[in-house]
């Protein structure tokens, strides 16, 4: 090798090493999640309820930027996270959760607890459980989370007898007829609520109870939010399994169970949400019993 083509690879090498360089201090300005430059995004199904902005504004109080992303479709967060265009969603709960993991081969990871949503009995006929007859007709919903859902809530009124004790996976096939006081008609849930005149009594989603000119208030019935039958239904924080350590993840979950935040989602939910405070090993070790529960139906 002569001089010139010394000092050329010589310089060569400079120059990678100069490029190298500048890379280096480019990823080193990167800048860090949560900044204004590279926000926290959030998946929801309900930004325009007040208690985001109040959750947005505590965040940056703390130093956290984060964005908030409104999704129409429910199936829409959970790919979002798995996909990369989210960091967080929160929309859910641990059964539908379940379902998005085994369908799609995922691991997205409960990271924290917001609310569960009780769900109430209603009779436009009677005015107690007692009153209500044997042999009596309840509506309850068809769809397959809220039909399983319901199924519990009327066992749990001792209305009627479930194969096995039940689950979060039940049907109308598994009421146990000769033990059960009711018999169950399932509809859409929009007409569960219009159901009202011609049963005994129906299970009405909050969604639909004004719908029937009534109020949390006048449920007869109301699962218990504290009740094993329930942890399916906690609504939960969500990320991906390799950040669910994340600090600045986790202080989000933090800053949204602070008083005034956690007042407003009640508010929201015209006082029917019961805030849940489980840890995320307990939301994961629930999440897994459903996810096993749901291997076994297919």
């Amino acid at each position: 090798m002569n001089l010139r083509t010394t000092l050329l690879t010589a310089g060569a090498v400079a120059s990678v090493l100069a490029l190298t360089a500048c890379g280096g201090d480019s990823e080193a300005a990167a800048p860090a999640a949560g900044t204004p430059e590279d926000p926290i995004r959030i998946g929801v199904v309900s930004s325009g309820e007040d208690y985001w902005t109040t959750f947005t504004e505590a965040a940056a109080a703390e130093g956290i930027t984060v964005q908030i992303e409104n999704f129409s479709d429910y199936q829409l967060p959970n790919q979002g996270l798995s996909d990369g265009d989210l960091d967080l969603n929160q929309f859910q709960h641990l059964q539908f959760l379940a379902g998005y993991n085994v369908a799609r081969g995922e691991d997205l990871t409960p990271i924290g607890a917001t609310a569960v949503y009780p769900l109430g009995l209603y009779s436009a006929k009677h005015a107690s459980l007692d009153e209500i007859p044997a042999g009596g007709q309840v509506a309850i919903p068809n769809d397959e989370t809220n039909q399983a859902r319901a199924l519990l809530v009327l066992q749990e009124a001792g209305l009627i007898a479930l194969q096995g004790g039940g689950n979060s996976f039940s049907t109308p096939a598994d009421v146990i007829a000769e033990e059960s006081k009711v018999t169950v008609t399932p509809v859409d849930a929009a007409q569960t609520a219009l159901a009202l005149q011609d049963v005994d009594a129906s299970i009405i989603n909050n969604d639909f109870v004004g719908d029937a000119g009534l109020t949390v208030d006048d449920a007869i019935f109301s699962d218990d939010p504290d009740a094993s039958a329930a942890e399916p239904y906690i609504n939960i924080w969500v990320s991906r399994a390799e950040d669910a350590d994340d600090e600045t993840l986790n202080q989000l979950v933090d800053i949204f169970h602070t008083t005034e935040v956690e007042e407003g989602v009640i508010a929201a939910s015209g006082g029917t949400g019961v805030i849940k405070d489980n840890d995320a090993a307990d939301l994961q070790t629930i999440l897994d019993g459903i996810e096993s529960n749901l291997a076994d139906q297919g």
